[in-house]
């Protein structure tokens, strides 16, 4: 596990400089400040967290983010499906472990075979939620001084973040294909389709890809 953390120092401070601008939005839409902490805790999914307040501020109802939210989180899907072999127990507790899965944790405990290294999985998982709501927090706190966070440029730091995991991914010659893949898919569907469903027509490749392998 502390090999895991050690590895997700980087990821966790990127989490981090993200979270300071979620409450800008979710305060916004309404989010009491302690509400705007309590979903980046129990949520603990960025992408998921700022299309929902976005469909929110849009006009649409809780249904519509709970939808959008979900559809944005569908990435998980295939990567818990790779994952699973990986883990120990029985359905439930491989579903308890599979509470840790992050982009960047998955990521990191991939050894490049199929194979994962769970507990480095649960090591980097750690210090990426503490940043993360800590970042919120400190975000709250912080209030009207980060009234326009793309003025700092923090609007970039999440599309640079999933490119770097791209890359990770571009190196390995055995997911190379099923990476180009599912980015060619996101990237053709972004401009009109509706917010997630890029992300889980994208993962079809990578559920391909599973099954050639």
């Amino acid at each position: 596990m502390a090999a895991g953390a050690r590895a997700a120092i980087p990821l966790a401070i990127t989490a981090g400089l993200v979270a300071l601008s979620f409450p800008v939005l979710a305060t916004d839409v309404g989010f009491s400040p302690l509400a705007t902490v309590i979903m980046s805790a129990v949520v603990f999914a960025g992408s998921a967290q700022f299309t929902a307040v976005a469909v929110l501020a849009q006009g649409a109802g809780a249904g519509g983010a709970i939808v959008a939210g979900t559809f944005m989180n569908s990435r998980y899907l295939p990567m818990g499906i790779a994952l699973g072999p990986s883990l120990p127990g029985g359905p439930a507790k491989r579903a308890l472990q599979g509470q840790a899965v992050v982009d960047g944790s998955w990521a990191l405990a991939a050894h490049g075979d199929g194979t994962f290294d769970r507990w480095r999985l649960f090591g980097a998982t750690i210090p990426q939620f503490i940043a993360w709501v800590g970042g919120t927090a400190l975000g709250v706190a912080l209030g009207d001084r980060l009234s326009d966070p793309d003025a700092l440029g923090l609007d970039a730091i999440y599309p640079a973040y999933f490119l770097a995991l791209l890359m990770v991914e571009a190196r390995n010659g055995r997911s190379r294909g099923v990476a180009a893949a599912g980015a060619a898919i996101a990237l053709f569907l972004t401009p009109f389709a509706p917010a997630g469903l890029p992300v889980l027509l994208a993962s079809v490749a990578a559920l391909i890809g599973l099954v050639r392998r």
